[in-house]
């Protein structure tokens, strides 16, 4: 079967990739004493590309000018947000470093909306933050939280981006040529830093599971998510990834969370909750 034939609704697709990049997430992270953060972002983001080709096989030669200005940094975005992401979460615990990206989504409904209600939700979230910032000396490592602002603010970019090309371009062959980018810029520090040196049989099966749940399956359903819906409204409905984050991690890697930190992921939670209940009516 094809994955070009199958037809998801936007909301279902956004949630399914929510659960499938949060499960991809703790495999990565169970792979990085073996081939390090750099090297299993190689591994995801290089075995993604070979995958999304040989489902998508784009044309190449058809792509516009005004398709390459967009999937270029598109794809570059795409590739740093899960390198950085990767540095992040090898030094603190992934529902908190998911809890920090969100300040990039967060912007997107900052920048996107004109409703004083809106901002209230913002603030609450920025709360949510503020609760596990370097000042409440809760032990957690500094650049760990700052390697998530940043994956936060590629993240910002790749919504933007994507919201952008999914207009002018088939959401397949955007993933796949946008991922190719990402290969080319991540896979060069998996090499340098010696991780995929100690590739094994087995940790190449884990690779491809986590090619497929943390990069393919979910890129491609936000891709045609993107495409239907407006940028702060798929800003809005990925907010959701900090409990998700905080759930698989805890199943997966029994990752604990202080009373503050789940605090801190419950109010972002709540207002991506409130922000897309009071945007309901503005969408339509």
């Amino acid at each position: 079967m094809k994955l070009k034939q199958i037809n998801i609704p936007p909301l279902p697709a956004v949630l399914l990739a929510i659960i499938s990049v949060q499960s991809g997430a703790a495999i990565a992270k169970g792979l990085f004493p073996a081939i390090g953060a750099a090297g299993t972002a190689s591994l995801r983001i290089g075995i993604s590309a070979l995958i999304l080709l040989a489902v998508y096989r784009p044309n190449l030669k058809k792509v516009t000018a005004d398709q390459w200005k967009l999937v270029i940094p598109y794809g570059l975005s795409l590739g740093a947000m899960n390198l950085i992401f990767y540095l992040s979460i090898e030094r603190i615990p992934i529902g908190l470093a998911v809890t920090l990206e969100f300040i990039g989504p967060l912007l997107v409904a900052v920048f996107g909306s004109k409703r004083i209600i809106d901002f209230f939700w913002v603030l609450l979230a920025a709360a949510g933050i503020v609760l596990i910032a370097p000042w409440s000396n809760n032990g957690l490592d500094i650049w760990g939280m700052l390697f998530a602002l940043l994956a936060g603010a590629l993240w910002a970019a790749y919504i933007v981006l994507g919201g952008k090309i999914s207009k002018i371009m088939k959401g397949g062959d955007a993933v796949t040529i946008g991922m190719l980018f990402a290969s080319i810029l991540i896979v060069p520090f998996g090499i340098l830093g010696n991780g995929l040196s100690n590739l094994t049989p087995q940790l190449l099966g884990l690779g491809v599971a986590l090619a497929l749940l943390s990069s393919a399956i979910p890129f491609t359903l936000e891709m045609k998510a993107l495409g239907q819906l407006p940028a702060r409204t798929f800003s809005i409905l990925m907010s959701l990834e900090p409990a998700a984050a905080s759930i698989c991690a805890f199943i997966f890697l029994q990752e604990y969370l202080t009373f503050n930190e789940i605090l801190a992921v419950v109010f972002v939670v709540i207002a991506s909750a409130g922000s897309t209940i009071t945007s309901k009516t503005q969408e339509h």
